[in-house]
């Protein structure tokens, strides 16, 4: 594919066909994804829709589970691959395989539920007694292999092409300075002389072996109903050579030589050449953030092997792709973890730097959970694997990747449209330049001095003509989005911020309001209870081991605090804090100082309420109390504003239909929380704060952090309506969030940010990840969608100005009045670099660092 309308066909006939779902296909990375319907369609059948369109297809990857890729070391004759098919044709589970005796690749087809991969593997390395050394193929690896492979075959022709078109070059311009050399080219060999001979041979062979490729796909391009660059080389390199055929013939005819240009043909081929081979690797430093992404995941990995008592026996090194889930690996100091999994022994601390962008190792412990990719400092540890493959959180960083520089943003509508009319367009300019200057000079309206040597004004209308055709290029403009949203995703992935497309990269740039959830969002979402009061005879332990039982089941972190204090108050033992939430529920459940709980029911946005020994007890806000009939009495609603106005939450304990007390819990701000409010301020971005929390807490709380416009006692269906409030009169709303109950108003919002720390069902809902749970990287993301767009815009910018100042220099408007006039070969060279530089443009956002909060809040630093 070459340009946008390229882009338009494959997509248009990969919609056409039956079962086909949704196809989107991306210019820059040269990558289509395709969901249908296997019942109606197969693959194969998508792969050669494509093929018969005139262009190369072949899968890349699947989300099916039965199927396998393997390299074979180790086959060296016929009697080896035969071998290995014997051996293939007895194992169990094996429905089909495929085996490239070149390539020495394998593929196989089995039944999951019978054999899996890595038995699979073990299997045929065990029956060839080690002679057949199998590797799993990475399909990352693969289409790396394939970018490479495709600026080397690109670089081939352009050397190719050059070799030979220099030769023409210096014939034409050379050689009648140097008297041997000029003799020798004018001594007549039959109908023509040498030199006339040497130039059609050798530009015959960059026309239509090197040069084939253009043909190709002009005639597909053509097939298909569109236009693309293709169409134009082709037509400016064949009526260069074409003319130059046919005045060598007309003069072997007539005696009248006309000058001829196959130079021209030629270093047009070679230039478009070497602006491709340049566009291949600008193009593959695009996608550089993927690779890098690829690159985390280690090759190998550390196998416990148990025996049937389940005690260890050994360990064998394993490929990283035939991890299974329940597999126990170790993970020795300075080595990479293999898998997401959960520590079962050993401590350390994991370098996650380049997961989540957090500089600081973390703390690893038994029951720790670890991310694959990550890197392991100091101790050995060993971990159960819990995911694998397209599971683990690295896998859903690079799909997200993926997905973002896949998706179209709404600004490449007008490259599109610009695409759909360029070529037919620049045609007809290409055929009016020939008419009006061959019908000036029939009409001696520019004087014979004009004329080339030996011309006329057939040759002099055509050269101006070939031209407009070569130096007019879609190209730069198809690439001008896909290339600078290709690099703003993998930029900001380096830089723990997620994006999950284009569309959403250009409504940030816009966003005029961001929403902030209160808890766990501005605040750090580690709540601690700083008061308990009893307002019966109940005993204050009593109290607290009836509460911590109701809030035992709840993931709230209102509730695991208060779960927390009264472990704490319980056992004495500060010592016993852990920090990970899903631990603590483990531990209090399996010590079994609660009370049974039974018809538990979270009450979203006022409570809980559940029976401990068949009787009701509410834990709560004011809301739940009322609905539930229950009074409030004056002491404890004096005792609660007092809590509310020092921007605490109050939590109200009803049981048996009396209220019995009331506990005081604050979650602290993130320490950024305060400036990055003012640096969206600064940035002309307005802040807004919705909670589901009380209108004094949320006051204070606000007062705080500098917001001004609050909205509180919010239920979370709630949280959507308030974004639609603001969206009414048309302005671009970003919701930040980070649990479970932010998830509707995320997905409403026209820019969902989910602090990466949150909920996965938040994230799902999002189109910006935070990997690192810090408010600053708001910042970041608004600030890259604006910078990125900014340089689209150059793009474009450059894009249109180039073709709209090179045509009409082409055409040869100036060339009355200045003298400007550009041969077909520079203008060719002008075609090739248009499109080289906007892709270097866009490599321009690599540069890209972080907004420096000083730097917006303009404060001097001494």
């Amino acid at each position: 594919m070459t340009c946008a309308a390229c882009v338009n066909s494959v997509e248009g006939i990969l919609k056409g066909l039956p079962g086909v779902k949704r196809a989107v296909v991306a210019l820059a990375t040269s990558l289509g994804e395709v969901e249908y319907d296997p019942t109606v369609i197969s693959k194969d059948d998508i792969v050669n829709a494509i093929e018969d369109a005139g262009f190369d297809g072949s899968l890349v990857q699947s989300s099916e589970q039965d199927k396998i890729i393997l390299g074979v070391a180790g086959m060296f004759t016929e009697i080896d691959a035969r071998v290995l098919e014997a051996i293939l044709s007895n194992l169990k589970g094996v429905r089909q395989f495929r085996l490239d005796r070149i390539s020495r690749e394998l593929e196989i087809l089995f039944d999951p539920e019978v054999v899996t991969s890595r038995s699979l593997v073990d299997g045929i390395e065990g029956a060839s007694n080690g002679k057949f050394k199998l590797q799993v193929a990475n399909p990352y690896t693969r289409m790396t292999c394939k970018d490479v492979d495709e600026a080397a075959k690109m670089f081939r022709l352009f050397i190719s092409s050059l070799v030979l078109s220099v030769p023409v070059f210096l014939i034409q311009v050379v050689c009648p300075h140097i008297p041997l050399l000029y003799s020798l080219m004018l001594w007549r060999c039959g109908p023509f002389e040498m030199g006339d001979w040497l130039k059609w041979a050798l530009v015959s062979v960059v026309q239509f072996v090197i040069g084939k490729r253009f043909y190709i796909a002009a005639g597909r391009a053509l097939r298909n109903g569109s236009t693309n660059m293709d169409v134009l080389v082709a037509l400016g390199t064949s009526a260069s050579y074409f003319y130059s055929v046919c005045a060598l013939l007309y003069g072997a005819v007539t005696g009248f030589w006309s000058p001829t240009y196959f130079e021209t043909s030629a270093m047009l081929i070679t230039f478009v050449l070497l602006g491709k081979y340049l566009e291949c690797l600008a193009k593959g430093k695009t996608s550089d953030a993927i690779k890098k992404l690829i690159e985390l995941a280690p090759a190998t990995a550390l196998l416990l092997v148990k025996d049937k008592g389940g005690r260890y026996v050994g360990e064998r090194e394993i490929d990283a792709l035939l991890i299974q889930p329940g597999d126990t690996l170790k993970v020795l100091p300075g080595t990479k973890v293999p898998a997401d999994g959960t520590v079962v022994w050993g401590s350390s601390y994991v370098n996650e730097s380049m997961v989540t962008g957090e500089a600081i190792p973390v703390s690893k412990e038994v029951n720790s959970l670890v991310i694959g990719g990550t890197i392991n400092l100091h101790g050995a540890l060993h971990i159960q694997v819990t995911k694998v493959g397209s599971d683990t959180v690295l896998h859903q960083i690079i799909n997200l990747v993926e997905t973002a520089q896949m998706s179209k943003a709404p600004i490449q509508k007008f490259a599109d449209f610009v695409a759909s009319i360029f070529v037919p367009t620049v045609v007809a300019l290409s055929l009016l330049t020939f008419l009006c200057w061959y019908a000036a000079g029939a009409f001696g309206a520019y004087p014979d001095q004009w004329l080339p040597k030996n011309g006329n004004h057939f040759v002099f209308a055509l050269m101006f003509s070939i031209s407009v055709v070569v130096i007019a290029c879609p190209c730069a403009l198809g690439l001008a989005t896909p290339t600078a949203v290709m690099v703003a995703t993998g930029v900001g992935a380096n830089n723990g911020v997620l994006i999950k497309g284009g569309d959403a990269l250009e409504r940030a740039q816009k966003v005029n309001y961001v929403i902030f959830d209160k808890t766990g969002t501005l605040t750090q979402g580690k709540a601690t209870v700083t008061a308990v009061k009893v307002f019966t005879g109940m005993d204050r332990g009593y109290f607290l081991k009836l509460v911590a039982s109701a809030e035992a089941s709840s993931e709230h972190p209102l509730g695991k605090a208060i779960v927390e204090y009264a472990r704490h108050f319980h056992f004495f033992d500060e010592s016993s804090v852990t920090n990970d939430a899903t631990n603590q529920s483990k531990e209090l459940v399996i010590s079994g100082w609660l009370y049974d709980v039974s018809d538990f029911f979270a009450l979203p946005g006022r409570g809980i309420q559940c029976l401990i020994d068949g009787k009701i007890i509410l834990v709560g806000n004011r809301k739940l109390m009322t609905e539930s009939g229950i009074d409030i009495p004056t002491d404890v609603e004096n005792f609660v504003v007092e809590l509310e106005e020092s921007a605490k939450t109050g939590i109200l304990v009803a049981y048996e239909g009396n209220l019995v007390g009331v506990l005081g819990v604050a979650d602290p701000l993130k320490r950024e929380a305060a400036i990055v409010i003012e640096g969206l301020g600064k940035m002309g971005v307005i802040p807004v704060m919705v909670t589901g929390d009380n209108w004094r807490t949320a006051q204070a709380v606000a007062k705080e952090v500098g917001i001004k416009d609050v909205r509180a006692e919010v239920m979370p269906a709630g949280k959507a309506d308030v974004v639609r409030s603001f969206q009414k009169d048309g302005s671009i709303v970003a919701m930040v969030g980070d649990g479970i109950n932010d998830s509707p108003a995320l997905a409403v919002s026209d820019v969902g940010m989910a602090i990466g720390a949150g909920t996965d069902i938040a994230i799902e809902a999002a189109d910006y990840v935070l990997m690192r749970n810090n408010l600053e990287d708001v910042i970041t993301a608004i600030d890259l969608s604006r910078k990125t767009f900014t340089r689209i815009r150059l793009n474009y910018v450059f894009a249109m100005a180039y073709n709209v100042i090179a045509i009409p220099i082409a055409a040869g408007v100036f060339f009355p009045t200045l003298g400007i006039m550009l041969p077909p070969w520079v203008a060719g060279a002008c075609m090739a670099m248009s499109s080289v530089s906007v892709v270097c443009s866009s490599l321009l956002l690599r540069r890209y660092r972080k907004p420096r909060l000083t730097a917006i809040l303009e404060i001097v630093v001494e």
